[in-house]
């Protein structure tokens, strides 16, 4: 079966795709919402003014910095996926009480996607990116916090050696 015609989900239901900053979440997002025909929802985009700036300028959040962010994000998420039946999203999600506070605030079955690569492919990714508010500086501080998804969270571990195109047929695959 093409990629582009994956079953649509017989459940409503979320997927976020996690990771640091660097590791492909938008990307592979995006192709997710396009594979799946679903809306894709940035994580970035749910952002204060204040945290980008903070992060602008090298500072990293702190957990009172997040839980707004979370919060927006998880009702965004709710009210696609209660629309839609199914939305992707892009978030971090690095500690498990984030992923917590994300799936309380979604509120139906969420199934997460963590991406992962070695910390020098990661900085030579940001050191590559243009126009994104995240300094290469913070990566430490953002591997530092993540917790890696425990055998209850309905999560997967990808590591970003390959192509996006081949990350999506895997994470199809594992979403079925």
């Amino acid at each position: 079966m093409p990629l582009s015609a994956a079953p649509a989900p017989s459940a409503p239901r979320a997927i976020i795709v996690m990771g640091v900053s660097g590791c492909g979440k938008s990307t592979l997002g995006a192709l997710l919402a396009q594979a799946l025909d679903c809306p894709f929802l940035e994580g970035d985009s749910f952002h204060s003014e204040e945290a980008v700036e903070k992060m602008r300028g090298g500072e990293a959040l702190t957990d009172a910095d997040r839980w707004p962010w979370l919060d927006r994000l998880g009702a965004a998420i709710a009210g696609t996926v209660a629309e839609q039946g199914v939305a992707i999203a892009a978030c971090s999600a690095l500690k498990r009480i984030y992923r917590d506070r994300l799936r309380a605030a979604i509120g139906g079955p969420v199934r997460f996607i963590l991406l992962a690569n070695d910390r020098d492919e990661l900085l030579a990714r940001l050191g590559n990116r243009q126009g994104h508010y995240m300094p290469a500086c913070l990566l430490d501080s953002q591997l530092a916090l993540l917790e890696q998804p425990a055998p209850d969270e309905a999560a997967i571990v990808l590591t970003t050696d390959v192509p996006p195109a081949e990350l999506r047929a895997r994470a199809l695959a594992w979403l079925g």
